[in-house]
């Protein structure tokens, strides 16, 4: 293979944000720099849709030999809150990625103001005295141009004074504008004299009540980009429409040529992205808050047991495009699964248990079995010990009075394997007086115990059982999906109406008594059910655990029906 071919190879493997870094370091840009920024908003929690973009930002920074900062874009006092700060900062370093600065939009909110006064001496943005629903009949629409504003004209002195003044607090909230003046004429709507400052009386969770006026996000967004000497601003499609703005207060201004690229932003089939929407979720309670496991955000998945291997699997397969993207949750729950396999210890846990009596087992004795706890480690889990006695539990659903051919499992004269103890027999099924089977008699085969099986006897059928006097009773919490719908945003009425009756159902379940010792950074598999992991809501006196994903795509299964 000639050298171009492979040059040609690789270039083809490069997503079109790389392609431009890799283009600009050949030409000497930045001196070689590469400097990234993720800007998050602190008015609520990261979801998956963020993942994407800091798994992309932290991702090619550290690929190229660059570095990331984090910067909230803390220029709306109204939605923010320290809480918020601390949850982004949790859930970046969650996902794997350290940043090089921390940073916030309100550190150059002095700079920003000096930045706006620059503009009115050049005579480049007014004070507006017009309210927002006049402001909105000048802007004109699509196809047809705005008006002029009739303060657009005022001179540079009466600009300066006028936002000095908004500065000094002496107009009321709404009254007044900083914006540029572009052209009303402009195909693209943003360019028509954007708004660059409002008033805002509003305690700030940083700066307190220093400021009264506070800069939009399309004019602190840039310059702060600017002044951080960032390279390379990646941000989403919604944004096409603002580069415009981005580089004509840059070019303005005559500062740091940061720029800005935009790549299709993550949607997710049942469930939203939306902030707004997810704050509408947490405040009419409809779920459990910012963390509830079915949430899709980073904390909820966190608290589902999702792992941050897996959710940068995810981001990596669903790639970097520039096309609108809604993936199939189907993916990511492939990748949750695919990762916990090789990680999850194997635990046996009964959900609807039905009582089994091993009749030839001597009353009163327990022996010890050997389990491994993941024979999917290649580098070995080791084992755990698991009592085995006369009485145990079996699942409900592993009898059959009237099995059809091929059944494996329990019925009358049929064998079965207990996962690493015995083969037994059922020997008589005993019913209550409805007719229901209410406890199975068993007879189990003495030299056929896992690991030291003498007895020649081959069975089909492999259970999960844990032995009645010592399981350990736990809550467990099934989660799944928070809606019925693929994308509840684009149907018809409230998004609220499509959310799934059935995402949650909470049973009491039977563990293996080595489940008692389990942590919250612990991953299980309950053998035959799916992966779990401890929920922060037990205690000493109750285990709960939150069902993670499945063995299997179920709601697939059901769409191919």
């Amino acid at each position: 293979m000639s050298d171009s071919t492979v040059k040609s190879t690789e270039e083809k493997s490069l997503n079109f944000i790389e392609q431009i870094i890799e283009e600009d370091l050949r030409a000497g840009k930045h001196d070689g720099r590469v400097l990234t920024r993720f800007p998050p908003e602190p008015n609520g929690y990261l979801h998956i849709g963020h993942a994407k973009s800091i798994c992309l930002n932290f991702g090619v920074a550290q690929k190229y030999g660059g570095a990331t900062n984090l910067r909230f874009d803390d220029t709306n006092p109204v939605t923010e809150d320290t809480e918020y700060v601390e949850s982004i900062k949790n859930d970046v370093q969650w996902l794997g990625f350290q940043w090089a600065n921390e940073f916030y939009a309100s550190d150059y909110f002095d700079q920003l103001y000096e930045f706006a006064l620059q503009l009115i001496q050049k005579g480049l943005a007014y004070v507006d005295d017009s309210t927002s629903e006049e402001m909105a009949t000048l802007k004109g629409t699509p196809t047809e141009a705005g008006t002029n504003s009739p303060y657009r004209s005022r001179s540079i002195e009466e600009n300066l004074d006028l936002f000095t003044r908004m500065k000094n607090g002496e107009f009321a909230e709404g009254s007044r504008t900083l914006r540029a003046k572009i052209d009303m004429a402009s195909p693209n709507m943003l360019m028509r004299d954007p708004i660059l400052y409002r008033i805002k009386f509003a305690h700030h969770h940083r700066t307190g009540d220093k400021w009264c006026i506070y800069p939009m996000y399309d004019f602190a967004h840039g310059q702060s980009d600017s002044i951080e000497k960032i390279t390379h601003s990646v941000c989403t499609l919604e944004f096409v429409p603002h580069r415009e703005l981005y580089d004509w207060c840059i070019e303005n201004l005559a500062i740091f040529p940061s720029k800005q690229y935009e790549f299709s932003r993550l949607n997710l089939t049942y469930t939203v992205m939306s902030k707004r929407k997810l704050l509408k979720l947490v405040n009419e309670q409809h779920v459990n808050g910012w963390d509830d496991p079915r949430m899709p955000t980073l904390s909820g998945m966190r608290r589902r047991g999702y792992t941050p291997e897996a959710i940068r699997e995810f981001c990596e397969r669903a790639g970097v495009t520039k096309n609108s993207q809604l993936i199939d949750i189907s993916l990511l729950e492939f990748c949750v699964r695919d990762h916990l396999n090789k990680i999850a210890q194997r635990r046996m846990v009964v959900f609807d248990p039905l009582k089994v009596v091993i009749t030839n087992y001597p009353e009163g004795q327990t022996e010890m079995c050997q389990s491994e706890n993941n024979p999917e480690d290649l580098e070995g889990s080791g084992t755990r010990t698991m009592p085995f006695s006369r009485e145990i539990y079996v699942e409900q659903e592993d009898f059959m009075e009237n099995p059809p051919k091929k059944y494996f499992r329990l019925a009358p004269g049929q064998m079965v394997r207990l996962k690493s103890a015995y083969i037994i027999r059922c020997d008589e099924a005993i019913k209550d007086a409805d007719g229901q089977v209410v406890e199975l008699h068993c007879s189990y085969i003495e030299n056929s115990k896992s690991g030291n099986d003498t007895s020649g006897i081959n069975v089909k059928g492999t259970l999960h059982w844990v032995s009645v006097a010592e399981a350990v009773a736990i809550e467990v919490r099934q989660y799944d999906r928070l809606f019925k719908v693929e994308d509840p945003s684009s149907e018809e009425g409230d998004f609220k109406d499509y959310l799934n009756p059935d995402s949650l159902t909470v049973v009491t379940a039977y563990a293996e008594p080595a489940l008692a010792n389990a942590t919250l950074e612990d991953k299980f598999q309950f053998m035959r059910k799916g992966y779990f992991c401890l929920d922060s809501d037990s205690s000493t006196d109750k285990l709960v655990f939150n069902r993670t994903v499945g063995l299997k795509d179920t709601w697939q299964k059901e769409a191919n029906k």
